[in-house]
């Protein structure tokens, strides 16, 4: 099916992999590159990358991933754990005729894209993620480590764990919830203006509603995004920070090195980098082969809708040396 006047080659289908059905969209044949995608966010926000990638001789596909769109929405908490979701990106491979893939990702994404590549050397022969740099598994339990961090002060990772509270706060109102928390990681927001605020705050009401957003993303992309979460809801998205300790405890014994061909990219005015600045610092020290490494001046967190021309020309410029 043809998605748009904006995207006319990109068609949609669902898949079967790993027990569920993933919706995906895809353009161009060859070679297998799987785009995965974070929050709050859809197979969309890499509009601007099948074209590129379909040009290159690359069969591009992003699914929406469990609990986002129109894939399936498993209802239990713990099902949107880390290990069930490499495992849906890892079983599209043979759903989709293929053998091996480089596998992509971004925010959430970023992290099962790296582990997809750590757990799976047969079946991803590269790997790139955008915002979040490779951790190996800590020592202590995620949950517990920021626990201890903001303690009586409001983080938005521990704001998500109560079920169904942060739910209600984004689904009154969809479209302004998703304006504000787009801008917020947006480079549009000076991120050293927001003020701390106490651990039983919520999240959306004091933060800024823009007159309009940048550039990258248009009254129509913003629309798309709020049709599908007005659809789908926020439980399965929000699901993934509510298995952070469960994951953990899953991946005990996990491999600390990634050496498979990689590739990192990330805005220089994206709050992950702030608070990732420790793990970015000693990335090739767990990524061997890191051959892509680059901060984009004066843009965000939501890094290839920002800045899609740069992050084409560094996904494909990684993916010529493979």
């Amino acid at each position: 099916m043809t998605l748009s006047r904006d995207f006319p080659n990109i068609s949609e289908r669902r898949v079967a992999t790993n027990g569920i059905e993933l919706n995906i969209a895809e353009q161009g044949q060859g070679p297998l590159v799987l785009m995965c995608h974070g929050f709050p966010e859809s197979w969309y926000s890499w509009r601007h990358q099948f074209q590129a990638l379909a040009d290159a001789g690359f069969h591009a596909v992003a699914p929406d991933m469990r609990g986002y769109g129109s894939s399936d929405k498993p209802h239990a908490i713990e099902a949107y754990n880390q290990v069930n979701v490499v495992n849906d990106i890892i079983g599209l491979i043979p759903a989709l005729g293929y053998e091996t893939a480089v596998v992509f990702g971004h925010d959430w994404g970023a992290p099962t894209a790296w582990s997809c590549a750590l757990n799976h050397p047969d079946k991803v022969t590269a790997v790139g993620a955008l915002s979040v740099p490779f951790s190996p598994r800590g020592e202590v339990p995620p949950l517990d480590m920021l626990q201890e961090i903001f303690k009586d002060q409001f983080f938005y990772q521990l704001y998500f764990q109560a079920e169904g509270v942060a739910e209600a706060e984004f689904e009154k109102d969809v479209r302004s919830a998703l304006r504000k928390f787009y801008h917020m990681a947006s480079a549009q927001n000076d991120l050293s203006l927001m003020q701390t605020k106490p651990a039983d705050a919520d999240l959306l009401s004091d933060l800024p509603d823009p007159q309009e957003m940048g550039a990258w993303l248009s009254e129509e992309n913003l629309q798309f995004y709020t049709n599908e979460f007005t659809t789908s809801g926020f439980r399965g998205p929000l699901n993934y920070y509510r298995n952070l300790n469960l994951t953990w405890q899953l991946t005990e014994g996990a491999p600390t090195t990634i050496a498979q061909p990689a590739m990192f990219v990330a805005g220089e005015k994206d709050g992950v980098i702030i608070m990732a600045a420790q793990a970015l610092q000693s990335l090739p020290d767990h990524v061997t082969d890191l051959r892509v490494n680059k901060l984009i001046p004066g843009v965000g967190h939501w890094t290839q809708q920002e800045a899609p021309q740069m992050v084409n020309q560094y996904m494909l410029e990684f993916l010529a040396q493979l």
